[in-house]
Formats: C-alpha cells, structure tokens, sequence
C-alpha cells in the first residue's frame, strides 16, 4: 500500500489513517452493501455520456459498481481499490456478465498511472472515503486527458447516511482533525477541489432508498456486512454495543417514509450528490 506524504506535526498521520480505514473497509463485506446501490452507478455513467472506446478509471472501485457500469457502454475499463477483496468480488461480477474490466491493487492518492491516461475518471461513494482530499482530488484530475470528464457521487451531509455517520462517531470518535468524507457531498467543497481545472461542474442532489424489514433489519446488516459499522460495533464493549444498535434502529425509525401500517418494513431515502466536471482542455 502506498502511503501519502507525511503531514505536519500539528494535523493527523494520514498514513496512519489510510491504514486503519484499509483494515475497516476491509471487514465484513462491502459487496454486500454495494449491491443496494447499483443504480446510482448506471445514473452516472449515462450522466458523464460516456462513449465507446473511451478509456475509463474508477476509482476506490469496491466491487465494481461504477466499472461494470461504464463497461457496458463499449468502455475501456480500468478499476483501482485497496481491498483485495471486494477486487476480487469485482472481477467475478465481471466475469459473470462477459464485461472486460481490469481490476488492480492501488491507492485513489497515489493512482499507478500516466497523466492524461483516462478520457474519464468515475467514483462512486469511493474517493470521498480518502483521507487526503486535496491530494485524491489532484490525483484524479492528474489522470484524466485535458478535455476528460470526472463523475462523482458522494453522500450528502444533511441525508440518512450522512445522520448515520454521526450516530456512529457519537459512540466511536472519527480521528481528530480529519476532513468529514460528507465534505464530498456539498457543491463548494468540490468546487474549491476541482475548480482551478473544470471548465464546467454540473451537480445534482439525488436520493436512493434503502428497504428493509424492519428498522432491527437495517441495524443487523449494516454490523454484519458495512465496514465502518462492523468496525465501530468491534471497538466496543457490549454496554456500547447496545447502545449503538439502539441508536441506529431508531434513526432508521425516525427516518422512515414507509407508510404506516401492520408491518414493521423501512424504506430509508438517502441522498447523493452526482457531480459530472468537463475538465479544461489543453491550454485551456
């Protein structure tokens, strides 16, 4: 794993951090997850219009959801994540849809690639996660072509997962002084990110549902199978482990939109942001 450059005494080891959110995303099995989220993938693939031939990154890929998309336009896929794991669940996925997609070990702040080696540069609730921003950010841009297109989707600050990720720091504190992944999620963040190279930046706010059987459904699955959870609930003792389990089934509860009735099912909207930048064309 490729490390980022070391910070100043005074901010976060992001090094340090990169190898413990390895390890979280690492537990459980975020395919699992992923595969509830597969449509917000083929919407930005049609966003960007990507075009056949095109040579196509996605980056912090998980299982695949933003690759196999592309490549079902005729693409040129390449997929990057530091998980082996969920690369190798890609690569089945892949193989089960005869879709050539080349799935590699890599870091989104340090991509093992040539300036300009992508027409277009995908990821989907993925670079959001990094922990150097402004670093991924460069990086992203470094390899698309002058003229190329980024796609983003990020979550929202103000939406169920954004809610979700404060009910777990209220148990397990996130590292001091590490820029919020929801920071992805808002229009200026990104502009202050990618501005000095867009020639445009077209974002809109989307929402997903996530449906379970019940608010206890919900909770169950997200500390099975979603690696921040999983590795929040493991940090705990099993006084805060209840406790957590609590929180997060009545946030699922208070944020339900199911209509009411004799079932206990939950239908969670959860909102994204899906941003789509034409990058400066050479000289431009």
């Amino acid at each position: 794993m490729t490390t980022t450059t070391p910070t100043s005494s005074a901010g976060p080891d992001l090094a340090a951090v990169k190898a413990r959110q390895q390890a979280t995303w690492s537990n459980g099995d975020y395919s699992v997850i992923a595969g509830r989220i597969v449509l917000q993938s083929e919407l930005l693939a049609e966003a960007a219009d990507l075009r056949p031939g095109w040579r196509v990154l996605d980056v912090a890929c998980g299982s695949g959801n933003a690759a196999i998309a592309a490549a079902r336009s005729d693409t040129l896929v390449t997929g990057i994540d530091y998980v082996p794991e969920l690369l190798d669940r890609g690569r089945a996925r892949a193989a089960a849809e005869g879709l050539a997609v080349d799935f590699q070990l890599g870091d989104a702040e340090n991509l093992p690639f040539d300036d300009a080696s992508f027409d277009a540069v995908l990821s989907v609730f993925g670079s959001m996660f990094a922990p150097d921003h402004r670093r991924t950010a460069d990086e992203m841009t470094r390899v698309a072509r002058p003229g190329g297109v980024l796609g983003i989707v990020a979550w929202t600050p103000g939406g169920f997962i954004g809610e979700m990720f404060r009910t777990i720091t209220r148990h397990v504190p996130a590292p001091a002084g590490l820029a919020s992944p929801l920071l992805w999620g808002t229009e200026d963040h990104l502009a202050a990110l990618f501005g000095a190279a867009a020639a445009e930046i077209r974002t809109v706010e989307r929402t997903c549902v996530f449906r379970f059987a019940s608010a206890e459904a919900f909770t169950e699955m997200f500390r099975r199978w979603y690696g921040p959870t999983y590795t929040a609930f493991a940090a705990l003792d099993d006084t805060g482990r209840a406790a957590l389990a609590a929180d997060l089934t009545d946030l699922a509860r208070r944020w339900n939109r199911a209509s009411s009735g004799r079932d206990r099912t939950v239908a969670l909207p959860s909102t994204y942001l899906e941003t789509v930048i034409t990058l400066r064309g050479a000289g431009g």
